[in-house]
């Protein structure tokens, strides 16, 4: 087996593990589980840069071969070394769009609840009551005169 095809191989398993975790934070995001993104972004963080690191080898690599860095310079060092590696290629290819689609996925989440939480904060700054009271509990509104409606 080429080192090229193993190095593929770990820089695809390394953003399938990427592309895991993109799933685990999707889903403590859209699940409300806020309290778990910091040791998810943790993972994600830790995963990013292994990849860049596997990224780096398969460049040093390829220029060891002859090949120039970059996707063009792979393309063309998979292409030299059979269909094996180019199937391997292809593949690594398919899962960087897909990670690259998840991370862009989880963003729009991020930034879907981060402008819910900003327009609440300027109406309820904007309205200028205070709905709670300093013992937490709720206040009722000026005139209403129910208290239990507001609960």
């Amino acid at each position: 087996m080429s080192a090229l095809l193993n190095q593929l191989r770990a820089e695809s398993a390394a953003i399938e593990q990427f592309i895991a975790v993109l799933g685990q934070e999707e889903q403590a995001m859209v699940g409300g589980r806020f309290a778990e993104l910091p040791a998810i972004t943790g993972r994600k963080a830790e995963m990013q840069k292994r990849v860049t690191e596997l990224d780096r080898q398969r460049e040093a690599l390829q220029q060891a071969l002859g090949f120039a860095a970059g996707r063009a310079g792979a393309a063309a060092a998979a292409a030299a070394q059979g269909e094996e590696v180019q199937a391997a290629w292809a593949h690594l290819l398919a899962l960087a769009a897909q990670a690259q689609a998840g991370n862009k996925h989880n963003a729009s989440i991020v930034f879907t609840h981060l402008d819910f939480t900003q327009n609440a904060l300027r109406f309820l700054r904007a309205s200028g009551q205070l709905f709670y009271g300093p013992d937490g509990a709720r206040r009722a509104a000026a005139g209403t005169g129910n208290r239990l409606a507001l609960g």
